[in-house]
C-alpha cells in the first residue's frame, strides 16, 4: 500500500514538472525576462501603430481607414509602392543568381577562396557607407563618376568626339546659324578666291600643340579656304583676319552646299586651310554640327528614368557576397557521387547544373531568397543616401515614404503608421513562408 501510495505521488510530480522535466512555474519565470522583451520591443509596437494608424495626424481625431485611404490614393505613396514591387522581384533574385553563379564557378579553382572573400567584402561595409561610395560612383561628371568614365571611355572608343565642341563663329562674321548646330556663309563661294572662316570661342585645350593659322592660296577652278580660331592672346589682332599667334583649326569638316545638298567636302590641314574641287563653285560653305557638339557626358545614372536600377545595383554589390557564402556551404554538402553517376551517363556541365546541382541546392536557394526578400523590404538608407533630391520621389519606397511621413516636413503620424501596418502585412505572407519551409525540414530530418 504504501508503494502504491509512493507511485502515486512520483506520477503526480512528473506530471507537474511536464514534458520539459521541470515545473511550469520555474519555466515561466525563465520565459518572463524574453517575454516582457518581446512585449515591449515588438507586440506594444506593433499594437500601437495599428491604434494610431486609426487616428489624424493631431493624435486625437478618429479617421478609421481614411489612412489606409490615402496609402493606396497618394501618387507619393504608388510610386513607392511600385518600386517596391521592383525591388522585391528583380534585387533577390539577381543577387541569388549571382552568388549561385559564383559558388558554383569558384568551386574547383584554387584562387577560389581569395575571390569568395573579395565577394563577400562589402558585406562588412555599412549601408551608409556604400550609400556614399555609389552616390560618388554614379557621378554624372565622367572626370568624378567612375560608371560615366568607364560609358564615356566606351563611347569614344567606337564614336569620334567633335574636334571642337562649343565652337561657334565670331557675331557679325559672314558665317551664320543654319539649323541644327551648323553654320553656313551668307555668299557664295567663287573659285580662285580663298575663303575665310573665322571661329572663336574655342577651348585652350582643343588647340594645345595646333599649327599658326595659314592664308589659303588661290588655286584656279578650286575653292580654298581657312577656318581658324580668330583670337590674339592678350588683345589686339584685327577681327576677320589672320593674325600672327592665332590657331589653326585642323581636322574640321567643311561641306559646299547647293540647293540644300552636300556637293563636296573637305577636311583641314594643319595649318587650316582646305581645297574643294570644281563642283563647289558657287556653293555656300557649311560647317556641319558634327565639329561643334558637345563632348558625349554619359548616361544620367541618377535621373529619374535609371535611379532605381542604379541604387538595385548597389545593393546586389552589397548582398550578392551574402548569397555566394550560403549557396557555397550548401554546396559543400551535395553529394559528390550524385554529380559524378550524372557525368558518367553522358551528361554535360550545363546539364548536370541544371538538373541535379540546382535541384539539391533549392531549400539553401530558397532561404537566401526569402531573407533577401524580407531586407528588401526594409530597403531605406541606400535609396535616401544615393538618390539626389530631384530624383528622390521617383526612387522612393515604402520604407523611406513611412520616415518622410511620420518625421519630414508634413508630418502625419497616422500616415505613417499605416505604412508601417502595410509593410508589416506585406512581410507577414515571406514569413508564412520561411516558417513552413522549416517546419517542413524538421519533419523530413525526423
Amino acid at each position: 500500500m504504501a508503494s502504491t501510495t509512493q507511485g502515486t505521488r512520483v506520477t503526480r510530480t512528473r506530471r507537474a514538472r511536464g514534458a520539459l522535466g521541470t515545473r511550469p512555474w520555474a519555466a515561466a519565470c525563465f520565459l518572463l525576462p524574453a517575454l516582457a522583451l518581446l512585449g515591449a520591443l515588438v507586440v506594444y509596437p506593433i499594437g500601437y501603430s495599428v491604434y494610431r494608424s486609426l487616428f489624424d495626424a493631431s493624435g486625437h481625431g478618429f479617421v478609421g481607414l481614411g489612412n489606409y485611404h490615402e496609402v493606396f490614393s497618394d501618387d507619393r505613396i504608388r510610386t513607392a509602392l511600385k518600386n517596391n514591387v521592383i525591388w522585391v522581384v528583380v534585387a533577390p533574385t539577381v543577387a541569388t543568381a549571382l552568388g549561385l553563379i559564383f559558388a558554383v564557378l569558384t568551386e574547383r579553382v584554387r584562387w577560389g577562396t581569395a575571390f569568395k572573400l573579395v565577394v563577400f567584402m562589402p558585406m562588412a561595409i555599412s549601408m551608409l557607407a556604400a550609400g556614399i561610395i555609389f552616390r560618388l560612383v554614379y557621378e554624372q561628371n565622367p572626370d568624378r563618376g567612375v560608371a560615366n568614365a568607364v560609358w564615356v571611355g566606351i563611347h569614344d572608343t567606337f564614336a569620334s568626339p567633335a574636334p571642337y565642341p562649343g565652337a561657334h563663329p565670331r557675331p557679325n562674321a559672314d558665317l551664320a546659324a543654319s539649323g541644327g548646330g551648323a553654320y553656313t556663309t551668307r555668299a557664295a563661294a567663287r573659285a580662285g578666291t580663298p575663303v575665310l572662316l573665322p571661329l572663336v570661342a574655342v577651348k585652350p585645350e582643343d588647340v594645345n600643340g595646333a599649327h599658326q593659322a595659314a592664308p589659303a592660296r588661290a588655286v584656279p577652278g578650286k575653292v580654298t579656304g581657312t577656318v581658324w580660331m580668330d583670337f590674339t592672346r592678350g588683345g589686339g589682332g584685327t577681327p576677320g583676319r589672320i593674325d600672327p599667334g592665332e590657331k589653326a583649326l585642323a581636322g574640321l569638316k567643311v561641306e559646299a552646299v547647293k540647293g540644300g545638298t552636300a556637293v563636296a567636302s573637305a577636311t583641314t590641314a594643319a595649318d587650316g586651310t582646305f581645297t574643294l574641287p570644281a563642283s563647289a563653285d558657287g556653293a555656300q560653305l557649311r560647317l556641319p554640327a558634327a565639329n561643334f557638339a558637345s563632348a558625349y557626358g554619359g548616361v544620367d545614372w541618377l535621373g529619374p528614368s535609371l535611379v532605381t536600377p542604379s541604387i538595385i545595383g548597389a545593393y546586389i554589390w552589397m548582398w550578392a557576397g551574402f548569397a555566394m557564402v550560403l549557396i557555397a556551404a550548401g554546396l559543400a554538402g551535395v553529394p559528390r557521387e550524385l554529380l559524378e553517376a550524372a557525368r558518367v551517363d553522358g551528361a554535360n556541365e550545363w546539364q548536370v547544373f541544371r538538373r541535379v546541382t540546382v535541384p539539391l541546392l533549392a531549400p539553401v536557394l530558397a532561404v537566401v531568397v526569402v531573407t533577401l526578400m524580407i531586407n528588401v523590404l526594409k530597403i531605406f538608407d541606400l535609396v535616401y543616401i544615393i538618390a539626389p533630391g530631384s530624383s528622390l520621389h521617383d526612387a522612393n519606397v515604402l520604407a523611406l515614404q513611412l520616415y518622410q511621413s511620420s518625421f519630414g516636413t508634413d508630418v502625419n503620424q497616422g500616415v505613417g503608421s499605416a505604412i508601417a501596418v502595410f509593410l508589416l502585412l506585406l512581410v507577414l505572407p515571406v514569413m508564412y513562408v520561411n516558417l513552413r519551409r522549416i517546419r517542413r525540414e524538421r519533419e523530413q530530418r525526423r
